[in-house]
């Protein structure tokens, strides 16, 4: 398998999120602070270029879309971490890194929530408004109770994403199981 440009951006991107996981052992100083900011808007930025990469290059992939949204998962957990750690919102943030991953879960758990989602601006806004909300809830000039609101608006904007997906899937789950009864494959 080739790894392809995007790919690359998309890796460089793993590379900034590690960085940024790293700051959560530092102590919330401005210089650190700043750096996290400025090292997770690039981040979020070369987001952009590795769908642009893909798609100018002919080169994109379901994998490459994985890696993409798994990255962009990894920076939200990250950040929601970091958010936490230096006092700016309750240990309830960390549940915007979290949804993710607990979505995962219970797909494993329910097997309609593993069913494909199709393509969405919604979920994408909403991805990069939380992403945005948390890098800005890390700036040093912005404290509580300012980068708790910020925090909470981010989350409960995330959670209505992932309800709307969640209740999508069990409607079109059900409508499936339903037709599935009333015409049952003989093959």
């Amino acid at each position: 398998m080739r790894v392809g440009y995007a790919n690359l951006v998309t890796g460089g991107r793993l590379l900034l999120v590690a960085y940024v996981a790293w700051l959560i052992s530092q102590p919330a100083v401005p210089a650190v602070a700043w750096t996290a900011v400025v090292v997770s808007t690039i981040a979020a930025l070369l987001d952009i270029a590795d769908g642009w990469v893909a798609r100018r290059t002919g080169t994109a992939t379901a994998f490459g879309a994985h890696f993409d949204m798994e990255v962009d998962a990894l920076l939200i957990l990250v950040l929601a971490m970091l958010a936490w750690d230096w006092g700016k919102a309750g240990a309830w943030v960390l549940l915007s890194g979290l949804l993710r991953y607990g979505f995962v879960v219970a797909g494993r758990l329910l097997s309609w929530l593993r069913n494909p989602l199709p393509p969405s601006l919604r979920r994408k806004t909403i991805c990069v408004v939380q992403i945005v909300a948390l890098i800005v809830v890390l700036g040093p000039i912005v404290t509580p109770p300012l980068s708790t609101l910020i925090a909470a608006a981010g989350l409960l904007i995330l959670g209505y994403s992932f309800l709307v997906d969640t209740l999508w899937l069990r409607r079109t789950a059900t409508r499936t199981t339903a037709r599935d009864r009333a015409f049952p494959s003989w093959s």
